[in-house]
């Protein structure tokens, strides 16, 4: 009888708990894109210029290469990296692409790129093969690779970028900005080959649990050296689309271009300890900081308070999601 009469307290308290993880499973899967309405709301009441087509097309233009740069980074995420050198590598690439002007606007894209990968796949060789924790590497490549850009332009900027490619620095389509379309379209890229490729389930794999992965035959290292590579990829079309929007390549530019990217990528739900999130957070990310920063211009908050609530909000992204994990634990 007392066994009877406990019965439907233990199935009372299993609803419970589920009914607590399905709230837990809603909240990270829609909670971002819940903020970012809220947060668009509040800009439009706030300011009456925000919702004019001249500022989101503006906005959208704004995000895109912290938006190219974010879709690198939430592939190391995801396999529980992370790479603090792609504003050094975006300047680099700049640099690249300015400097290769006498041999035309190939050679400039090319070598641009090429630059870029290098860089993003030395982050990865030196990780996997040196075992060393890529924090350390990539903040050693980032002062690096800003030195290598200040040594190689002897600390002046390269003026000058192949007429050509202002076009995707500047130009439009569909009076939508080019850079927005290329952002765009390598997103698609992006959930593509995380949702539809055996590379996207390895990355997931590794990054959920490294040594189980190892175990079921993935080739860990080689998914973490290509993810590098991805980032910087992305961070060197970044750097294309700075370097032909402002015709200019510089050692510098991309400094703190790093801090956005991660905020993008966690907003957006994307685990530091990796195995969770995807490229829909990130983009969801990308335009929350794109409309938060475009706000905080438009109420001429100064920059340095920016700063204060960009830092702010990864704490916080961290905190809300580390809570989420332990009560999805318990």
């Amino acid at each position: 009888m007392a066994l009877a009469k406990s019965l439907p307290n233990v199935n009372s308290s299993e609803r419970f708990s589920n009914n607590a993880y399905h709230r837990i499973e809603l909240f990270q899967r829609y909670g971002i894109l819940a903020i970012f309405l809220l947060l668009c709301v509040a800009a439009s009441l706030s300011s009456p210029f925000f919702l004019t087509p001249d500022n989101l097309l503006n906005v959208v233009r704004q995000v895109s290469v912290v938006g190219l740069t974010a879709l690198g980074m939430t592939f190391v995420i995801l396999t529980a990296g992370i790479d603090l050198s792609v504003g050094s590598i975006l300047a680099l690439t700049t640099l690249a692409v300015a400097g290769l002007k006498p041999y035309g606007p190939v050679a400039s894209l090319a070598g641009g790129l090429a630059v870029a990968l290098a860089c993003g796949w030395l982050n990865g060789f030196i990780t996997t093969k040196g075992r060393i924790q890529p924090f350390i590497v990539t903040l050693g490549m980032m002062t690096a690779l800003v030195g290598v850009g200040l040594a190689y332009s002897d600390g002046q900027p390269v003026i000058g970028v192949p007429v050509s490619l202002g076009w995707i620095g500047r130009g439009r389509l569909g009076g939508i900005p080019v850079q927005a379309i290329l952002f765009i379209l390598m997103a698609l890229a992006s959930v593509v080959i995380l949702k539809k490729t055996r590379y996207g389930r390895h990355v997931y794999a590794v990054g959920g649990n490294v040594e189980a992965a190892r175990l079921s035959g993935v080739a860990v290292d080689r998914v973490r050296v290509i993810a590098y590579c991805l980032s910087g990829f992305f961070a060197g079309l970044g750097g294309i689309v700075m370097a032909a929007q402002l015709n200019i390549g510089e050692a510098n530019l991309g400094k703190g271009l790093e801090l956005d990217a991660i905020a993008a990528v966690v907003v957006g739900g994307t685990s530091l300890a990796g195995g969770a999130g995807g490229i829909g957070g990130t983009i969801i990310g990308v335009l929350l900081i794109g409309v938060l920063n475009n706000l905080l211009n438009l109420l001429n908050i100064p920059a340095y308070t920016q700063l204060i609530v960009k830092g702010a909000i990864i704490v916080i992204a961290v905190l809300i999601h580390a809570q989420l994990s332990r009560s999805r634990g318990r």
